[in-house]
């Protein structure tokens, strides 16, 4: 097992953080600061100077803070590789190395691209499940079988974002290996994530906003009585689903019971680590502005965005809609200054998501394509393109 940091731990609580006050700071979020401490994950390069910072220690010290489980690292890789020899053998600590890489993963999902990810999550639900095919009935294997269906959850959504969100087959097949083990385990909190991701392919891909809807609903009522986080999220995704069809009545019904639920996650949750505090007005201003109340959506997606930075491929999202509302409110030279902003966040991930937005948004931009401006704007999006 990874060795718990205790040097970082008290530097921290020595400096009057703890670990939610501490993620604020660095916009990621606590479970992340926890894995970092706990040894089960890393600080990103990127975010090391932040956190210097904020512990008041230079380079060469953080880096110390940061030993303590480098010792272990081979044994860990030993372990594994071991079991993947003699999978009979497939331990509960070998589970949680397991364990431990897949929620690195996940960690770095909304700062690197899905590219440079995809290669290493299909070797993580390969050896999974090949260990959990190989594992003896029990506890064990339960545990890899759970692992397993959130790493095939993982794969189709990696898979879906490099496509451009055009790949709707193979991300809802990896969805559908994750909710068949879910419902086999029983494991509800799983299945409603799983339901909820195919959802995200029916509203934001197919455009099926019917669909979509069921599917944001059976979420909801799956994992109603295992989880308010992911409930919540489903009652958001069910409120864009109602703005898309028109229903704002029942959007606002939608939001309003999302937001109940979401108030009252904590870290007993199943699925806690599923939600963030800015999911409600991300997806409360993306309803608005799909419902025409640019005013409205304009204000959730600012207050927003500004609480989102590190987290660049959902924040690339966020700002695509605040250019939409922009534009639609007829601001030019406000929708110019977060459409640049916007592709300075995709050129670092390329999200899928973000990038369909920005390039809706470039579309709207073309009654303005006479003004250098946009033409610089515009080019600078092409560019980036090229450099993909």
């Amino acid at each position: 097992m990874a060795v718990k940091r205790n040097e970082l731990v008290r530097r921290r609580r020595a400096l009057g953080f703890t670990q939610e006050s501490l993620a604020e700071q660095l916009g990621v979020e606590r479970s992340t600061v926890r894995r970092w401490e706990a040894g089960g994950s890393s600080p990103l390069p990127f975010i090391r100077p932040r956190l210097a910072g904020l512990l008041r220690v230079g380079a060469e010290e953080l880096e110390d803070l940061l030993t303590a489980v480098s010792s272990t690292a081979f044994r860990r890789t030993e372990r594994v590789s071991y079991a993947l020899r003699h999978p009979s053998g497939v331990d509960l600590i070998v589970a949680a190395e397991l364990r431990s890489e897949m929620e690195n993963l996940t960690d770095r999902y909304d700062v690197e691209p899905s590219a440079t990810l995809l290669a290493e999550a299909a070797q993580h639900l390969d050896k999974t499940a090949f260990l959990a095919d190989g594992a003896p009935v029990g506890r064990v294997q339960r545990e890899l079988r759970a692992l397993q269906a959130d790493a095939a959850t993982l794969m189709g959504q990696l898979i879906w974002d490099v496509s451009q969100r055009r790949d709707h087959t193979s991300a809802r097949a990896y969805y559908a290996q994750s909710l068949e083990l879910a419902r086999h385990l029983r494991h509800h909190a799983t299945e409603g994530h799983a339901l909820l991701r195919t959802c995200y392919v029916a509203l934001y891909g197919a455009n099926d906003h019917r669909q979509g809807l069921e599917l944001a609903l059976q979420a909801a009522r799956v994992a109603r009585k295992t989880s308010h986080a992911l409930t919540g999220l489903a009652l958001l995704h069910a409120a864009e689903a109602h703005a898309f069809l028109g229903e704002a009545s029942q959007c606002e019904r939608a939001l309003l019971g999302a937001e109940r639920r979401l108030e009252r996650s904590d870290g007993t949750d199943a699925a806690h680590e599923l939600f963030t505090p800015t999911h409600f007005g991300r997806l409360a201003g993306s309803c608005y502005l799909t419902l025409g109340k640019f005013d409205k959506a304009q204000q959730f997606l600012q207050d927003t965005a500004a609480c989102m930075q590190g987290r660049r491929k959902s924040r690339a999202i966020v700002l695509g809609n605040l250019v939409l509302a922009a534009i639609r409110r007829g601001d030019l030279e406000a929708a110019l200054v977060v459409f640049n902003d916007a592709i300075d966040e995709l050129r670092g991930t390329r999200g899928g998501g973000g990038m369909n937005i920005v390039f809706r948004a470039a579309r709207e931009l073309r009654p303005w394509r006479a003004e250098n401006a946009v033409q610089e704007a515009q080019d600078r999006l092409m560019a980036l393109m090229e450099a993909a």
